[in-house]
């Protein structure tokens, strides 16, 4: 699996896929807004989107299509604009978004996803749009860098992975968020791209969990979005593969990109990883995790290197999860701090060792032998500040 985000080359899409990017005028800092990615071949696909009750435009689109199991040639996306909470015009303005990609790519435009993300409750600025999606075949290629950078909104870096199955048929995957980051999904937008030929009921069945033990094992701020959506397309053109490796890497492809996202959180200075064990159930060892993930005042002792583990035991309780107290254990960065009674530790050492990029909780919950691990950041004074700011 490689990994790649600001300062990696970059991966070219798997064959038969091709991407471009531009500066619509959508975003005020003039940087790159509109892009798409465009297969040669008819794709399987599989797709989530948030369970907002206020879900975009995009998002109620893609749901549809979905369920009339149409294939898809093509994926639209625009940054700096949400299109959520538009009336009845967002929902026209994304229909004509997509009717204007497929008359210039002479494709159906049934067969063309959209994704919006930005701000909620402005109109797209149609005009605009619609220029920009005229002239995005010309700059057509088959590098997948520029397509992740014009997909960012309050993202520091791109987010990109790739991983070759032992057929030599690639994914390559892509994501964006960085706030309004929770289960149910985010500000997010995950993207994964095959050639390999994989059946479309094996890829649909697979998907929920495979979301489900990644992207939704990720929370910057405990609010979920209106616009988020993942979506994995295959084409094909690589051929049959089987179908256990392809969705073991597909879930190692989500895992890196959720693992990006959360580094990414704004403001963020570290990583948060919280794995459980002991549980009852995987649904309650993720839950017990994405909780701890979740807390801001967990978050803020993680930003200021404080090994107050009572914060663990005061998340998992309020989780919801089963918990056997007496038996439970707790390790901040490997130092045992809990096991059913307060450990000695040296604090001192706890902390320094919390200065590192990543932090790690490892909770035993001591009722079972399920597993989970949710992502998350540090809470800092900048999320405050990107947030206090974020439309004035």
């Amino acid at each position: 699996m490689t990994e790649m985000g600001v300062n990696g080359p970059g991966p070219t899409f798997p064959q038969g896929f091709r991407a471009a990017a531009m500066s619509a005028g959508i975003k005020p800092s003039g940087r790159a807004d509109l892009s798409c990615v465009v297969s040669e071949a008819d794709c399987t696909w599989a797709y989530a989107g948030t369970r907002s009750t206020t879900a975009a435009a995009c998002v109620t689109r893609n749901r549809e299509l979905y369920r009339e199991g149409r294939p898809v040639r093509a994926l639209l996306v625009n940054a700096g604009n949400a299109n959520a909470a538009t009336g009845a015009r967002g929902v026209r303005d994304n229909a004509e978004m997509a009717d204007a990609l497929g008359s210039v790519l002479n494709v159906d435009p049934d067969a063309v996803l959209t994704a919006s993300t930005g701000i909620i409750g402005h109109p797209l600025p149609m005009d605009r749009v619609l220029s920009g999606v005229e002239h995005l075949p010309e700059e057509l290629g088959t590098g997948a860098a520029p397509f992740a950078a014009a997909i960012m909104t309050t993202d520091t870096r791109p987010k990109l992975a790739e991983v070759a199955l032992s057929t030599g048929a690639r994914i390559v995957g892509t994501a964006k968020g960085s706030g309004m980051i929770h289960p149910d999904m985010a500000t997010m937008f995950a993207f994964a791209f095959t050639d390999a030929r994989v059946d479309g009921e094996v890829l649909r069945a697979a998907f929920p969990a495979i979301v489900a033990r990644t992207f939704n094992a990720v929370t910057v701020d405990g609010d979920t979005s209106t616009n988020d959506m993942a979506v994995v397309l295959a084409n094909g053109l690589a051929g049959d593969v089987d179908p256990a490796e392809f969705l073991t890497a597909l879930e190692g492809v989500m895992r890196d990109l959720a693992r990006m996202i959360a580094a990414d959180g704004e403001g963020a200075t570290k990583l948060l990883t919280v794995r459980v064990g002991g549980a009852r159930t995987e649904a309650e060892a993720l839950t017990a995790a994405r909780t701890c993930c979740v807390s801001p005042l967990l978050k803020s002792a993680v930003h200021g290197n404080d090994p107050n583990w009572g914060r663990i035991i005061m998340a998992v309780g309020r989780s919801g999860a089963a918990v056997d107290l007496e038996r439970m254990t707790v390790t901040v960065q490997g130092h045992p701090v809990f096991a059913g009674r307060p450990l000695p530790y040296d604090a001192a050492a706890v902390s320094e060792s919390m200065r590192a990029q990543e932090v790690v909780f490892e909770i035993d919950l001591g009722v079972g032998v399920a597993a989970g691990e949710a992502w998350g950041c540090d809470l800092s004074a900048e999320y405050v500040s990107i947030n206090a700011d974020y439309t004035t």
